[in-house]
């Protein structure tokens, strides 16, 4: 049974068009992910299905079905406290078991001085009790006090006012105030802003046994591999429906538009076929010749054109450079702790980084992850332990609330005061490979969305080449393209990486060390993220097997070794067949302008010698370059599986 539906939904601001004619039905219990690049009209789609935008076009919502949103700086607000705004969910239920307990008291008194009530108000009482009873009236308080738990507010927060909560803590109240009773139909835009790993995972299950239709714009590819059965991918205006999560509509995707572009160039290719023999004909310019080529023209005329394939945006181009060599021992953290007052944050953090580790801090939401880092900035006062980097480390911090950024700068200003020596050309170089092109450097930053205060953080970051990055919360507000950009470049940096993040699948992409902050004690694992999370889930089993587990750890350690050295050959021998490509190139240019100096030096029989005797050279090296490109090719493949 459809839902909901929409037929030619068109919305412009200004000159600029945001969605035309985006036509799609949702089926009742369909969980769909919303998917686009920032800016793409995501977020517009979800208020002209509320009707907070007017646009053109209809949108159909079954008769008697609820439809609820969250927004994306959706905040708790109230007097109350952080107990009582969670509660207020079931406000019909509390209300219906204060008319009983009227009731009941009613019935108490009456009976206690002998008076009995007549048996219709019995039967309204027994019936409203029942009714109660089959509606959640007797668990409702235990499951507000299970989510709070689950949304990260322990017990001793749950009396705080809701008006003292962080913008964080106030966005996760409002989530699950709205997913405790969810609507018939649920609009979530971006839900997993400001929850840590364990309360999305969490969220994952709850959604995925709600028995609503959801439709949730999300830039988290896990979280949509976990709940999505249906992805809508809005691009260039225009909108479609794809069955599966988010790993299914990645390759239906490609596949379609491998498809489309064979199409088009098969269809382009007849056209051009047709459109010569009509200019042959033509020429003869016999009757028989002119009726053949207005038959080829009605065909040409008839065919049902293809379109031609949308030419990929060029997306966030990043490449992070390493600069000198840091010693091995990068960061040495002994006995670290952090009090604010009576509430004791972390203590007895130990751990060491080494040259080319790629450390991610995990942790609770309130765990102290961001203030470690800011503690290793320098921002922060440590209350007991220190921390020391090593030898000729170079630290480049990436802040999830772009605070080392001047509101009152324009974007360009703001990467120049830094790097005044460059030219304005390298600097809007630079910006342009993040989107900053045109009339966009001239912005003053006060004005930039937050992906775009991002992107020209990271913008600043790469032209510093660090040999140690500390990023906290980096994917923060970019969407996917640019979030897999970021992986890209990580992947292929050369130097130590310290970072925090709630994206899972750039943690295990990246991760070779976790640092458990909100472990007691502290929990310093060599591997990645999933290997870690098998790892403390198999603390758990009986005594019996804690040998195995033992062995396991070592077994981890061991393949922990392996993948660092693995890493190392791969980033090694990546560089060679580049350095191998860049020699040929240019050796490929020179032999280009041997040839043209030949036809410039036709009777300079001395300088024609001179260039065969550097053209055999450079051939035979050329040659050499080719096989031994082609040998290291091959070798990469087998080895890495690219």
């Amino acid at each position: 049974m459809i839902i909901l539906g929409c037929d030619g939904l068109t919305l412009s601001f200004g000159d600029r068009k945001v969605l035309e004619n985006v036509s799609f039905s949702v089926q009742e219990g369909d969980r769909v992910g919303i998917v686009g690049e920032n800016g793409a009209g995501k977020t517009s789609l979800l208020k002209l299905i509320t009707g907070e935008y007017d646009g053109v076009g209809d949108v159909y919502i079954s008769k008697d079905k609820t439809v609820g949103m969250l927004s994306q700086n959706a905040m708790a607000d109230g007097d109350g406290t952080v107990y009582s705004y969670l509660e207020q969910a079931f406000s019909d239920l509390i209300e219906r078991e204060e008319e009983l307990e009227r009731m009941r008291r009613r019935l108490d008194v009456t009976h206690s001085v002998g008076i009995t009530l007549s048996d219709a108000y019995l039967s309204d009482y027994t019936h409203k009790l029942e009714s109660f009873h089959a509606d959640g009236g007797d668990h409702f308080r235990g499951l507000v006090r299970s989510y709070l738990s689950k949304l990260g507010f322990p017990e001793r927060d749950w009396e705080t006012p809701v008006s003292r909560l962080s913008g964080g803590q106030k966005t996760r109240l409002a989530l699950g105030r709205l997913i405790i009773r969810p609507p018939d139909i649920l609009l979530l835009d971006e839900p997993t802003n400001h929850l840590d790993i364990q309360t999305l995972t969490w969220l994952e299950d709850v959604i995925s046994n709600m028995s609503c239709t959801l439709l949730a714009v999300s830039h988290d590819r896990f979280f949509l591999d976990r709940i999505a059965t249906k992805i809508l991918d809005i691009d260039g205006a225009k909108a479609k429906l794809y069955d599966g999560n988010y790993t299914a509509y990645v390759e239906k995707k490609k596949t379609d538009q491998q498809i489309q572009r064979r199409h088009y160039e098969n269809q382009q290719k007849e056209i051009a076929r047709l459109e010569a023999f009509i200019e042959q004909q033509k020429r003869w310019n016999r009757e028989r010749n002119i009726i053949a080529a207005e038959s080829r023209r009605k065909a040409i005329d008839r065919m049902e054109k293809v379109e031609a394939p949308d030419p990929e945006r060029r997306g966030v181009r990043i490449r992070f450079t390493e600069g000198s060599e840091s010693g091995n021992d990068v960061l040495t953290v002994n006995g670290l702790s952090k009090r604010f007052g009576d509430n004791e944050l972390f203590s007895d953090v130990s751990f060491l980084i080494k040259r080319g580790d790629r450390a991610f801090i995990v942790g609770q939401n309130g765990s102290g992850k961001s203030t470690l880092m800011k503690i290793l900035r320098g921002r922060l006062q440590q209350t007991s332990g220190t921390y020391e980097f090593g030898y000729n480390v170079s630290i480049g911090y990436y802040d999830q609330e772009n605070q080392e950024l001047d509101e009152n700068n324009t974007v360009l200003d703001e990467v120049w005061s830094e790097y005044g020596k460059r030219t304005q050309t390298e600097i809007r170089s630079a910006l342009a490979l993040f989107l900053f092109r045109g009339d966009d450097v001239e912005k003053k930053v006060s004005v930039l969305s937050g992906g775009e205060k991002a992107r020209l953080t990271l913008a600043k970051l790469i032209l510093r080449s660090n040999n140690v990055l500390l990023l906290d919360e980096p994917t923060n507000h970019l969407d996917i393209k640019s979030r897999e950009a970021l992986e890209n470049a990580l992947s292929d940096y050369k130097g130590t990486l310290i970072a925090v993040s709630h994206d899972r699948y750039f943690v295990n992409k990246l991760c070779t060390r976790v640092l458990d902050i909100s472990a007691k004690p502290f929990a310093d694992y060599h591997g990645g993220y999933t290997d870690y999370l098998r790892y403390t889930q198999s603390q758990s089993v009986p005594s019996g097997e804690k040998e195995q587990v033992r062995s396991g750890k070592e077994e981890n350690r061991r393949k922990y070794e392996e993948e660092r050295q693995n890493r190392s050959d791969q980033r090694k021998l990546k560089s060679r067949i580049e350095r191998q490509k860049k020699e040929a190139e240019q050796i490929e240019d020179r032999l280009a302008a041997i040839g043209i100096e030949y036809k410039e030096n036709e009777l300079d029989y001395k300088k024609l010698m001179e260039l065969d005797e550097e053209r055999e050279r450079l051939e035979d090296r050329l040659l050499e370059l080719y096989e031994q490109n082609d040998k290291d090719e091959r070798e990469y493949a087998e080895r890495f599986g690219e």
